[in-house]
C-alpha cells in the first residue's frame, strides 16, 4: 500500500484506502467506476485507535474510497462527503450488522 501511495499519490507512506476510477472505461459505456484498495493492517490500527472494531473500520475506508470514485473530494468539498459518508456509514450499519469480514 506505501509503494501504490507512493507512486500514484506522492505519498511515502502506507495509507488506509486508494481509489483508482477507470474513466477510460466510464467513457466507453462499461459500467465499471474503478477499484478500492484497502489496508486492512492500517484498518486494524485504525479500528483501534478510534475505538470501533474492524468490521465497521472496514466497512467505512469501503464506503470512503467508493465515494472518492464518484467524484467527491474530502479535501475541497467543504465537508460534504465526510456528510455524505456518515449517513451512508449510519444506513449500511443496520445491512451490515453481524457481517464477518474474510481475508482472501
Amino acid at each position: 500500500m506505501r509503494r501504490l501511495n507512493r507512486n500514484y499519490r506522492s505519498q511515502d507512506y502506507a495509507t488506509d484506502v486508494l481509489s483508482f476510477t477507470y474513466d477510460a472505461d466510464r467513457a466507453a459505456g462499461e459500467p465499471l467506476l474503478g477499484e478500492v484498495v484497502i489496508a486492512p493492517a492500517v484498518a486494524a490500527a485504525q479500528a483501534r485507535r478510534f475505538h470501533t472494531n474492524a468490521e465497521t473500520e472496514m466497512r467505512r475506508l469501503l464506503v470512503h474510497g467508493i465515494l472518492h470514485l464518484l467524484g467527491y473530494d474530502h479535501e475541497t468539498d467543504r465537508g460534504e462527503m465526510n456528510r455524505l459518508q456518515a449517513e451512508l456509514m449510519r444506513k449500511t450499519s443496520r445491512t451490515f450488522h453481524g457481517m464477518i469480514w474474510h481475508d482472501s
